[in-house]
């Protein structure tokens, strides 16, 4: 399919469906130049919603409820968009570390349009995120950034999407031995499959595939990954492949009914708090523990360490599963489950809009457009959790957005939507004003 010079190949709406599932070919998917590969990701967003949707009718045909809930699906949501965002401004350092290191460094160079070359790569890239993947949960610092793809109570295919803003900055170390002489344009190519493949596993709809148990990683195998029961803590890291976990010892089939989430819940909807929150422990706990061994070992220890444990904690710490666990999931207005959903909407839009007119925009208006999407999504993290604050931040947030559009700084996708927006927004803010009257006058009324 043909493309601008230089620029990424197009790709055919059934291709990138395969793309999901690591099923296209190497005749399809090898290329020259890093320039010339596919945003895979990016473009399989039409296919995470529509995933969804499905995932929301099988799960309501199969059990009469539905999959989630919308405040973990809004929360994983914003996680996912705020763990994006560094790439909006920067190259991925997955691959400027990789190509630096070709560049310099490789031994030999394996042939780009080589099946072979795809295969290994498949193989390497897997390997890679294994051992990355498990040193992600047996190092403490680690441990901090990946938390947050655990946090969700809830496991369907929004909990795909929750991923760490910081986790990037360290998984790219994993990869650079296959720099040596694999090319940088087939790296991206499966660094992108492997990430992708990762989306549809995470679904309770999908109960067993057979043989294909054997090999691959499934749903079954990563729901245990997922699981705070005693059997699940650290099992099951492969990414594409479940042969890792078998050979390396650290398989285990699902087997009791798994509970989702972290062993201690984070309670919270605030896409900043669950990111950096694991990270503020970790400073207590550095100074509050004695010794210097002891306080490098909070560090690079795992998680459940603590003086005088093993490395990875005592097991018998582990909380016991009683099947009487409730969800973190606060009460609040039916009406602020519909204002959250149509807001996170046009978020996504601007999003959308900002993806595709990056290369356009000035750095103060890409600047200005990333701090508004991430105050908007720790504005509907507050709402959800129904905090009393809340509403001050979405009185600046709504104002702040007309005052952005009028000057042209924040656009949509939809020209049309223009004046609906600046109505809503205008609305939404004077709504939230009279809320907090109401509030100040009632507080006002009971001290009397």
């Amino acid at each position: 399919m043909g493309s601008e010079a230089g620029g990424p190949r197009a790709t055919a709406p059934g291709q990138q469906l395969r793309a999901l599932f690591y099923l296209l070919p190497p005749g399809q998917s090898s290329f020259g130049t890093v320039e010339e590969v596919p945003d895979y990701v990016e473009k399989s967003i039409p296919f995470f919603i529509a995933f969804i949707g499905l995932e929301f009718v099988v799960s309501w045909v199969q059990k009469r409820k539905l999959s989630g809930r919308i405040n973990d699906g809004i929360s994983s949501l914003s996680l996912g968009i705020l763990s994006r965002l560094p790439d909006v401004l920067f190259r991925s350092i997955d691959l400027i570390s990789y190509i630096y290191v070709w560049n310099n460094y490789r031994l030999f160079e394996l042939p780009w349009d080589s099946p072979w070359t795809w295969y290994l790569t498949l193989l390497g890239v897997d390997l890679a995120y294994y051992f990355f993947h498990r040193i992600s949960h047996e190092v403490n610092i680690l441990w901090a950034a990946h938390q947050v793809h655990h946090s969700s109570e809830d496991y369907n295919l929004f909990t795909a999407l929750r991923q760490s803003l910081l986790q990037k900055y360290t998984s790219w170390i994993f990869n650079l031995p296959m720099a040596l002489f694999i090319p940088p344009s087939v790296f991206a190519v499966h660094l992108q499959f492997n990430l992708l493949y990762q989306f549809w596993i995470h679904t309770e709809v999908i109960t067993n595939l057979g043989p294909l148990e054997w090999i691959l990683n499934t749903p079954s195998h990563h729901r245990v990954h997922h699981g705070r029961n005693p059997y699940c803590i650290d099992k099951n890291y492969g990414g594409t492949l479940i042969i890792w976990d078998r050979i390396f010892g650290t398989f285990e089939a699902e087997d009791a009914k798994v509970v989702y989430g972290l062993t201690h819940p984070v309670n919270s909807f605030d896409p900043i708090m669950l990111q950096l929150r694991p990270l503020a422990h970790i400073w207590n706990a550095f100074w509050a523990t004695p010794g210097f061994r002891n306080k490098l070992s909070v560090i690079f220890k795992g998680p459940g360490w603590g003086p005088g444990k093993p490395r990875l904690g005592l097991p018998e710490e582990i909380p016991v599963i009683t099947g009487k666990e409730v969800p973190f999931n606060p009460s609040v207005p039916a009406y602020l489950n519909y204002y959250a959903v149509v807001h996170f909407a046009v978020i996504m839009d601007l999003y959308t809009e900002l993806l595709g007119t990056v290369t356009m925009l000035s750095q103060g208006t890409i600047l200005l457009r990333i701090g508004f999407i991430i105050l908007s999504l720790t504005s509907f993290g507050l709402l959800m959790e129904n905090r009393p604050k809340a509403g001050i931040l979405e009185i600046i947030r709504c104002l702040v957005f007309v005052g952005v559009y009028k000057l042209g700084y924040v656009r949509s996708q939809f020209s049309s939507l223009g004046y609906a927006y600046e109505v809503l927004f205008s609305l939404c803010a004077a709504f939230w004003g009279i809320q907090i009257m109401k509030r100040i006058t009632s507080s006002k009324d009971k001290h009397h």
